[in-house]
């Protein structure tokens, strides 16, 4: 069993090296299209990310008081607003709770706060929408109030956040299955100059008793050792890209948005995962399809 094992995969590095050009381009081929995957995957997992956190919110509306509205009107809006139908709770965020918060967001960022001269941030009433179907109402109200500066309301952000997301889950997912059929035709092709290289040695190993599937293996595992490098070629460089990415655009995204990346640990290792599945499959059935004409199936 070991015998066989390793003739196979002593056939497939050969075959390998022998075809250097058409395995270049089929290792190219899928490459592109996990590149291609990947930034659809990165995008997405990052705008998912970002309507969650927005979606934490999506149950309140902040409402910020100007500067001159003292406590007394400030008290006075929280009785008022507590009577409203569907609001299930107001309650009064200073300035320096607004500021903690925002603390909190940035993280390891926060050291950049600190030198502020002062606190930007106006105090609020942090309004909790018992009924979210009526949310769109208690806003509308919220901005009528007299001694505000501005009502902060978060479902048209998620609305949009969600559309966007599922309009490039159904674009990477047909790209995804044209750039995946586009692959297994170049990986079929680049076994079959192999098959065609070896066809009067595959007669042979027929008449003398060989399986099919011990002539298939060797070109099998080919297929498989071009999906396995596409998918750490493709997994370096978006793991390249990224980091750098998070290194450079993710501290200013925070500060401005008070939305992180996704961790890049998190998303190489599952890239791993999706990719190397992926890599394997192409390269799998590419194998198979190109040994269709020349052995019983």
């Amino acid at each position: 069993m070991m015998s066989r094992f390793g003739y196979t995969i002593k056939q497939a590095f050969r075959q390998v090296f022998r075809n250097r050009a058409m395995t270049l381009a089929s290792v190219f081929a899928i490459t592109a299209m996990l590149l291609i995957l990947g930034i659809f995957f990165l995008l997405i997992i990052n705008v998912n990310t970002a309507a969650e956190s927005v979606k934490k919110d999506y149950n309140t509306i902040e409402v910020f008081m100007l500067e001159e509205t003292d406590e007394t009107r400030t008290q006075q809006i929280i009785n008022d607003v507590t009577t409203w139908p569907n609001v299930a709770a107001a309650v009064y965020r200073s300035k320096d709770q607004a500021m903690q918060i925002l603390k909190d967001r940035w993280g390891d960022s926060a050291y950049l706060l600190d030198t502020l001269e002062s606190n930007p941030l106006p105090n609020s009433i942090v309004i909790t929408v018992a009924d979210l179907e009526s949310s769109d109402k208690v806003a509308v109200k919220a901005k009528n109030i007299q001694g505000i500066e501005d009502v902060k309301y978060y479902k048209d952000t998620v609305d949009k956040l969600l559309k966007v997301t599922n309009g490039m889950k159904i674009a990477a997912m047909i790209i995804m299955a044209f750039l995946v059929v586009v692959s297994i035709v170049v990986v079929s092709n680049t076994i079959k100059l192999t098959v065609f290289a070896r066809s009067e040695e595959i007669t042979i190993m027929k008449y003398v008793g060989a399986t099919n599937w011990f002539i298939r293996g060797p070109f099998l595992a080919e297929g498989i050792i071009i999906g396995i490098v596409s998918a750490l070629v493709s997994v370096g460089m978006i793991a390249l890209v990224y980091t750098r990415v998070i290194d450079t655009v993710g501290p200013g995204l925070v500060r401005i948005l008070s939305v992180p990346l996704v961790p890049a640990d998190f998303m190489i290792i599952n890239l791993i995962y999706i990719f190397l599945s992926l890599g394997i499959s192409i390269g799998a059935w590419g194998s198979i399809i190109s040994m269709r004409r020349f052995l019983d199936t």
